[in-house]
């Protein structure tokens, strides 16, 4: 059955002078206009169509990709307002409508919005702004309220992210059209707008079923991932990169867009697996003779002392030793060198 916002896998039945009439599974007919029609297309061809209503509202195909479907979420540009509502560009050559009853605010021309594609209850397709009816606060299944709901989503999921709003915590953002998580400014480490699409990962799914968010890989994964990258970076460059371990966060933050944590995790592990070298100041790529050196006893890949360890000064180790080990350092006595006065308590010297 055809449905308006979808894609449909559609057979060429006949071509008419306003074009071509495709078909589906169920042998319903849909119109394909002329300037839709691909060179060379013939009859017996398979076409996957997006299926919407024209100005009569009547069903109507195209091989244009609009930027929203039914049942998802996009930001969209408003290109006229009128006195029943606004209407967005989303593609296609029939704009987008938004009744005022379906805008939390006034919708401005020219200005962009998170909106939800939906039907009203004519079966048209419009776009709301008012996404709470439609994306769901908790990603468990049924029995949300209640404590047998079970997650519909995994930590450390790979999820599609549109970001929403902005909030003193960070990013409101909808995951996979359907649920709403939050991206932490902890967890930003990359330029994020309203309105973004973003590839992103379930950091926690809490025990109210609320969703935590992450553009980086979570845990072990995390470093995995992490460490593709600086290996390839590495192996693009010179083999040698001015970070290490004792670099500062904001220097690895640059370089990679992660945390310093993140960062020593991933290159504690390609050490473990001896590829690379860590030094005081940098990384590099371990080459053979590391590795020769290493099966002869020299351990290449021993860990350099922090760089950030300062050395005891002669004076404190003198200090702190004795010839026989065992003495303390003699504790600092106190005096008081005050004059005694009659309306000061003198000072009782200790017995010993």
């Amino acid at each position: 059955m055809l449905q308006a916002g979808t894609y449909a896998q559609m057979t060429v039945e006949e071509f008419l002078p306003q074009g071509a009439y495709l078909q589906d599974d169920e042998g319903e007919r849909v119109l394909l206009p002329n300037r839709q029609v691909p060179d060379g297309c013939q009859v017996g061809d398979k076409l996957k169509a997006f299926i919407y209503l024209d100005s009569e509202d009547r069903y109507i195909a195209t091989l244009q990709r609009p930027r929203i479907q039914l049942g998802q979420v996009a930001n969209l540009q408003v290109v006229d307002v009128n006195r029943t509502g606004a209407f967005m560009d989303w593609g296609l050559p029939k704009d987008l409508f938004v009744p005022f009853a379906e805008q939390n605010q006034r919708m401005e021309e020219g200005k962009s919005y998170v909106v939800y594609l939906t039907e009203d209850n004519t079966g048209r397709l419009i776009a709301t702004s008012k996404l709470n009816r439609y994306i769901k606060d908790r990603a468990v299944s049924e029995g949300a309220w209640q404590a047998e709901g079970e997650p519909l989503l995994k930590n450390g999921e790979a999820v599609k992210l549109l970001i929403a709003q902005r909030t003193d915590l960070g990013y409101k953002a909808v995951v996979n059209n359907q649920f709403w998580g939050v991206l932490y400014n902890d967890d930003i480490r990359t330029a994020v707008r309203t309105g973004m699409k973003l590839d992103g990962f379930v950091k926690r799914v809490r025990e109210d079923g609320k969703l935590d968010l992450s553009l980086e890989p979570v845990g072990h994964k995390r470093a995995l991932d992490l460490a593709g990258r600086i290996m390839k970076k590495l192996e693009a460059g010179p083999g040698i990169m001015a970070v290490s371990d004792s670099s500062p966060a904001d220097l690895i933050e640059m370089h990679f867009g992660c945390s310093k944590r993140a960062f020593k995790q991933a290159i504690g592990n390609l050490y473990k697996e001896r590829k690379i070298i860590i030094e005081r100041d940098k990384i590099r790529l371990a080459t053979d003779e590391d590795r020769k050196a290493a099966k002869a006893g020299k351990k290449p890949f021993t860990k350099p002392a922090p760089a950030d360890v300062e050395k005891r000064e002669p004076k404190q180790a003198a200090a702190n030793s004795s010839d026989d080990g065992n003495k303390k350092p003699a504790g600092r006595k106190w005096v008081n060198n005050r004059k005694k006065k009659d309306s000061t308590l003198s000072l009782k010297a200790r017995k010993k």
